[in-house]
C-alpha cells in the first residue's frame, strides 16, 4: 500500500484531502463561493465581464411566480429550466420544441404546463439545491451543439472543463454524453471523460466508468486524437473567468454552440479529480509549478494563459 501511494505521489496524483487542504481552502475565499454556487449570480458576473454565456430568458423566485409560469413561457418553443443552486446536472429540464399545446421534453416526452409548473415547484422547494435550501429556477436558452463536436458526441450536450489555478489554466477534459448517461455530460452516470492536451487541443486518452476507452460506445467513433474546435478561444474565455470570479482553484465548464460559438455554462469552486484519470496524469506537478511562479494571479489574462501553455508544454517533456 505504501508503494502504491508513493508511485501515485511521484506521478503528481492529487487526492481529495490534498486538493481541499492544500489548494481549495487556501486559494478560495469563502465570500466568493456564492458567485459560483448560484448560477444566476454567476451568469450576471460573467456578463458584466463580457464573457459569453447562454442567454438568461427568465427566473422564477417564488411559488406565486411559478403559478403564473404560462406568461413567462409565452412564445418560447425551446428552452432549459435549471435550479440556480443545483449540482451534478440534477433538476435540469430540457425543452426542445412544441407539439400542439404540449412541449417536447427529453426522449420526446410530451409535457403540459402543469408538468413544467410541478418541476419548477420542486426546484423552488430545494429538491435539487446544495444542502436542500430554498432555491430559484432559471430559464435559459437551449444549447445547439456545434456540428464539429457532434462527430464524437452524437447525443446530448458535450462540454469542456478547464481547471484554473491562481488564474492559470492547468488541465482540461471534454465530457461526452452517452446513452448510458442519459444524454448527460456526467461521468458518474456513464459519460466519457477525455483528457485534452492544453497546447494542441487534441484529446489524449479517455475513460468511461473507470475503464480506459478509445471509441464512443454508441457509434464506434474514435474519441482519442480528436481536435477540439475553437480551442484557442475556449482557453482564452476560461482564463478570463478568473477576472470575473477570483477563486484561486476553479473549474470552468464550457460548451460550443452552433450559432454562438464557445459559451461558459457554469463554474465550480470544488471541481472533481476525475480529470486526472481522463488525462492519465496527476495534476499535482502542474499546480506546484504555478506556485513556483511569482504572483501568477496578478498577471493579465493573456499572460496567465501564456504561462499555462508554457508550463503544460514543459510538463509534457518531463
Amino acid at each position: 500500500m505504501i508503494g502504491i501511494y508513493r508511485r501515485l505521489k511521484e506521478r503528481g496524483v492529487l487526492g481529495l484531502n490534498a486538493r481541499n487542504g492544500q489548494y481549495i481552502m487556501p486559494a478560495n475565499e469563502r465570500r466568493y463561493y456564492r458567485l459560483v454556487d448560484n448560477k444566476i449570480i454567476c451568469k450576471q458576473r460573467l456578463i458584466e465581464a463580457n464573457v459569453a454565456v447562454p442567454a438568461l430568458l427568465g427566473e422564477i423566485n417564488s411559488q406565486y411566480e411559478a403559478g403564473h409560469l404560462k406568461n413567462r413561457l409565452e412564445g418560447l418553443s425551446e428552452f432549459v429550466i435549471k435550479p440556480a443552486s443545483g449540482s451534478g446536472g440534477d433538476g435540469i429540464l430540457v425543452i426542445t420544441g412544441q407539439r400542439d399545446r404540449h412541449w417536447l421534453g427529453g426522449g420526446g416526452k410530451l409535457l403540459d404546463l402543469g408538468d413544467i409548473q410541478y418541476h419548477v415547484a420542486g426546484i423552488l422547494a430545494g429538491m435539487y439545491s446544495l444542502g436542500g435550501q430554498v432555491d430559484s429556477a432559471m430559464i435559459e436558452a437551449l444549447i445547439h451543439t456545434s456540428p464539429a463536436m457532434r462527430e464524437i458526441a452524437p447525443e446530448g450536450v458535450p462540454d469542456i472543463r478547464i481547471i484554473l489555478y491562481r488564474g492559470v489554466p492547468v488541465m482540461a477534459m471534454t465530457r461526452l454524453p452517452t446513452r448510458r448517461s442519459g444524454g448527460k455530460a456526467n461521468l458518474h452516470q456513464g459519460a466519457i471523460g477525455a483528457g485534452i492536451n492544453l497546447v494542441t487541443g487534441k484529446t489524449l486518452s479517455a475513460v468511461m466508468n473507470s475503464s480506459i476507452v478509445t471509441v464512443h460506445p454508441d457509434t464506434g467513433q474514435n474519441v482519442v486524437g480528436f481536435s477540439i474546435p475553437e480551442w484557442s478561444d475556449l482557453l482564452t474565455i476560461a482564463t478570463r473567468c478568473y477576472d470575473a470570479v477570483p477563486l484561486g482553484y476553479l473549474g470552468v465548464d464550457l460548451v460550443i454552440d452552433r450559432d454562438h460559438g464557445p459559451l461558459v455554462l457554469e463554474m465550480n469552486a470544488r471541481p472533481g479529480l476525475a480529470i486526472q484519470i481522463a488525462n492519465n496524469e496527476g495534476i499535482g506537478h502542474r499546480l506546484a509549478a504555478i506556485d513556483n511562479q511569482d504572483q501568477a494571479e496578478s498577471r493579465p489574462p493573456d499572460a496567465r494563459l501564456a504561462l499555462g501553455l508554457e508550463l503544460a508544454e514543459a510538463n509534457c517533456q518531463r
